[in-house]
């Protein structure tokens, strides 16, 4: 029975074939639809020119254009193709690189371009959408090189991933108020789009939507967007500005990575991520506001923005990622509101102009310096800045000091360690040519870091009496702990009243180095009077000023 079948089917379908007009069956080839009263075209055996797909075929509606339908089918010489009110379906890839098609009608009834459909079309210059189309496959319109606009109907809810993908001549579309979904990639490569308008029932933006769009100027993003996408504007050389909504809440790693001509961007309140390097080598951007509603900054996020003055961090901000604002030459002040409670790896590492920076930590239990507080200039990024080079002392509330905290801090020469640092991280001294003097108020740290002070090869760690721990330092860093103990001789004679004024001996280990300060009183201001080095264990001191005080007291620190 069931071969029977199939006979009586196979010479309905011979049947039907010939029925056709001689000059359809010359130009089509078709297949009987499961309603048994409509066809679908498979494929095309004219000889070129102008070709109108038929409507009816001896009483037989053609409704479809099946997969793959007319791929390699078209002779060279086909320009254009109208499709008729009959067709309700064009299956996926159909006419999947006709590369001399240049203008295409589609009438009627169409809701779905599939997949693929005019994938390589690099002639198409020209494509009519019917209203009732809702939706546009992935590829769709991939690599369709001479397209120059195009109008999306009002219907249209779904715009496919890659949809027109390396569309290189097109320069304007309109994206309708009902379209709620851009896939990934939607006009990626679209060189020559100059601008583009996102309407609000768009709910995310995609990644890589309008990546590499080198021609586009200006974005509009509506309220009612609450997603920028990965890498969605990346690669937008020419993309002055992008207006981001309040409805705006996130937005994805390197969404606007290599917009050099942007010169402005607003966050606006509501937006609590920015994604990783998100605006990186925006070289044209000269100033930025993170509102409190962002809780972290992302990391490498403004790296390479070098037209950027200044900086906003809103009270509210919780975490600065890791590189934020490296290379951001132009950066010379900015100031850390005391909401934020975690700093990443060095954000300000080659900010080279970077002179100020005020935080203002509320609470005294941020202790970690997680490679983050200083760049490679010496610009301290503590509570307490000390510009650049020389000495500097960590302050107290500091107990790590973390990986490549100091790396290339060439200028280095004295650091001051408070008691309470219990470690020192990888590399945290490393490249540190000049540096020569470690001073220790506590004791040595429990681990020092592998490589901790790389290249900082006449570095010496000076240590405090009744400090412990200084023989296993020097076994796991290499670097020689001196005992810094400077003592005021007050009975070998030196003591007291000589000829150039008062003065007396300093005696403690051989070449440790002492800076000699005096006040009036205990409470300072304390002046230095001599900066010295203990050779052979021993240095006078004298202090040919002291007649000029009724009285005056000194002490020694590091320097």
């Amino acid at each position: 029975m069931k071969t029977r079948r199939n006979l009586i089917q196979l010479c309905l379908l011979g049947a039907l074939l010939l029925l056709l007009p001689a000059a359809v069956q010359a130009q089509f080839t078709f297949t009987t639809n499961s309603d048994g009263l409509s066809v679908t075209i498979t494929g095309y055996t004219g000889s070129g020119g102008d070709v109108t797909i038929p409507d009816m075929t001896n009483g037989f509606r053609v409704t479809s254009i099946g997969d793959w339908g007319f791929y390699s089918t078209f002779p060279n010489n086909v320009l254009n193709v109208l499709i008729p009110d009959s067709v309700t379906n064009i299956g996926n890839a159909a006419f999947y690189s006709c590369t001399s098609l240049t203008n295409i009608t589609i009438r009627g009834s169409v809701t779905s371009i599939g997949d693929y459909v005019f994938y390589g079309c690099t002639s198409l210059a020209s494509v009519t959408l019917p209203d009732s189309v809702t939706s546009i496959g992935d590829h769709a319109f991939a690599i369709c090189i001479s397209l120059i606009s195009v109008r999306i109907p009002d219907a249209v809810t779904s715009i496919g991933t890659q949809a027109f993908a390396d569309c290189a001549g097109l320069t304007s579309v309109v994206i309708p108020g009902s379209v709620t979904n851009m896939g990934d990639q939607a006009f990626i490569d679209c060189t020559s789009l100059t601008n583009v308008a996102i309407p609000g029932s768009v709910n995310s933006i995609g990644s890589e939507v309008f990546y590499y769009c080198i021609s586009l100027t200006s974005a509009t993003i509506s309220n009612g967007v609450t997603n920028i996408g990965d890498e969605a504007f990346r690669g937008c050389s020419s993309l002055i500005s992008a207006a981001i909504p309040t409805s705006v809440n996130s937005i994805g790693y390197w969404a606007f990575r290599d917009c050099t001509n942007l010169t402005n961007i607003t966050l606006p309140y509501g937006i609590t991520s920015i994604g990783d390097a998100a605006f990186w080598n925006c070289t044209g951007l000269t100033s930025v506001a993170i509102p409190c509603s962002v809780t972290n900054t992302g990391n490498v996020t403004f790296e390479g923005c070098t037209g950027l003055t200044n900086v906003v961090i809103a009270d509210g901000v919780t975490s600065i990622g890791s590189e934020t604002f490296y290379q951001c030459a132009g950066l010379t002040s900015v100031t850390i509101p005391s909401s934020v409670t975690t700093i990443g790896f060095l954000p300000f590492e080659d900010c080279t102009n970077l002179t100020a920076i005020v935080v203002a930590i509320a609470n005294p239990s941020y202790c970690s310096m997680d490679g983050v507080l200083f760049d490679k200039n010496q610009t301290v990024l503590v509570q307490y800045p000390a510009g650049k080079g020389g000495s500097y002392t960590v302050p107290d509330t500091i107990s790590v000091i973390g990986d490549q905290a100091f790396i290339d801090c060439t200028n280095l020469i004295n650091i001051t360690i408070p008691s309470d640092v219990s470690s020192i991280g990888q590399e945290a001294f490393s490249d540190c040519i000049n540096l020569k003097g470690l001073f220790f108020n506590g004791n040595a740290p429990n681990y020092a870091g592998l490589w901790a002070f790389y290249n900082a090869t006449n570095v010496t760690a000076y240590y405090l009496p009744d400090t412990a721990g200084w023989q296993e330092f020097t076994a796991a860093t290499g670097v020689p702990a001196v005992l810094w103990n400077p003592q005021v001789q007050t009975g070998d004679g030196s003591f007291g009243v000589g000829t150039n004024g008062f003065g007396f001996n300093i005696a403690g280990t051989t070449n440790i180095p002492i800076v000699v300060e005096a006040a009036i009183n205990l409470a300072g201001p304390w002046t230095m009077l001599q900066n010295c080095t203990l050779t052979n264990s021993s240095i006078y001191f004298s202090d040919p000023q002291w007649t000029n005080y009724p009285s005056r007291f000194y002490r020694f620190r590091s320097p």
